[in-house]
């Protein structure tokens, strides 16, 4: 969750199966206006999981284009290595944990600094 000024509201990664659900809190929580899904892998299932779970807003799909590799060099920085890990070159360290919830924040920056003018709902693209 990240509000309009950028800043990280919430950061965390949700089962699959629990995406309507926990959307449905965090929206609440927060009182999102927008939610942003990437548009690559999953994103069709992702949409209609939360169209299922009967939200307020109608997800759009942001460029979703090395946002893997972005978040997982945001995590390693954000992470650094301790102890004998700090002896492994940067090139051969992998993450400690999944890091989707850097991608997340990602995803949310590119559709605040692109603007709702580049995006479209999802049900537009299908």
């Amino acid at each position: 969750m990240v509000g309009e000024d950028g800043r990280v509201l919430y950061q965390g990664i949700v089962a699959a199966a629990q995406v309507g659900g926990e959307t449905a809190r965090l929206l609440t929580e927060y009182r999102a206006k927008h939610l942003v899904v990437g548009d690559r892998t999953g994103a069709k299932d992702v949409c209609r999981a939360l169209d299922a779970a009967g939200l307020a807003l109608t997800p759009v799909l942001v460029d979703e284009h090395h946002s893997s590799e972005e978040g997982r060099r945001r995590f390693v920085r954000d992470n650094p290595p301790r102890g004998w890990r700090r002896l492994i070159p940067h090139a051969f360290r992998t993450p400690t944990r999944p890091y989707d919830d850097y991608v997340a924040v990602l995803l949310a920056e590119r559709y605040l600094q692109e603007g709702a003018r580049a995006n479209r709902p999802w049900f537009a693209r299908r």
